[in-house]
């Protein structure tokens, strides 16, 4: 599971603040896909550290698999890339776009994906605030995964869901996996309220997959 993230000393939230000077303590990840076996590197610092977390596991299992036609995808908090990679073992000829606020994932993602010959998966760093600043507007997605970082707060979840949404493409869905004790329930509320069409597709050990679309014109 992820390092403690309560910590402030030596670590902090893997979401928060520097992660530079930080102890790397690398451990390697197997991750299935499809049958194929990808040997990934996870280090302190980043969210899941050493394991694959049982939300992401269900969300790569048990996730919609990306539609044929699709040229555009997106994981969002992509940690060191175990849905990121998955996309792009199922979608190879879609970019996936890696996206994290924590510079350290990113850098462990793309280095993964090049492990793993995924040259169709592009780690992308943006500024640590709620808007995918840095990512440009002009890119938008066919589908977006997402195990979003639900300690950051609810407003900044908001806001960040929101800047996400907003990038998807007409007919597009986008699949997250909250626990309900994290707030899954609240949180499909509140996106129907803002106007998303969401349904539960699977709950699972209190793990909820979530299907989300735009919001209709």
């Amino acid at each position: 599971m992820a390092d403690p993230t309560g910590a402030t000393t030596p670590f902090s939230h893997y979401f928060t603040g520097p992660t530079d000077d930080r102890p790397r303590r690398p451990r390697s990840v197997r991750v299935v896909v499809d049958g194929r076996s990808l040997d990934l590197v996870s280090e302190a610092g980043v969210f899941s550290h050493g394991d694959l977390d049982e939300g992401t596991a269900l969300l790569i299992d048990r996730g919609a698999v990306p539609d044929a036609s699709a040229t555009s995808l997106a994981d969002i908090g992509c940690g060191w890339g175990p849905v990121a990679l998955a996309l792009g073992v199922r979608a190879p000829n879609a970019q996936v776009w890696a996206v994290d606020t924590n510079a350290r994932a990113t850098a462990l993602c793309a280095t993964n994906a090049e492990g793993a010959g995924l040259n169709n998966v592009r780690a992308v760093t943006v500024e640590a605030d709620p808007a995918l600043a840095g990512l440009d507007e002009a890119v938008t997605f066919d589908a977006i995964w997402s195990n979003p970082p639900v300690r950051i707060g609810k407003r900044a979840l908001h806001e960040l869901l929101s800047a996400s949404l907003a990038r998807l493409r007409p007919g597009g869905t986008a699949h997250l996996v909250v626990h309900k004790h994290l707030g899954s329930d609240s949180l499909q509320r509140w996106l129907i309220e803002q106007g998303y069409p969401t349904v539960r597709r699977l709950s699972r050990h209190g793990f909820r997959l979530l299907d989300v679309g735009p919001i209709e014109p």
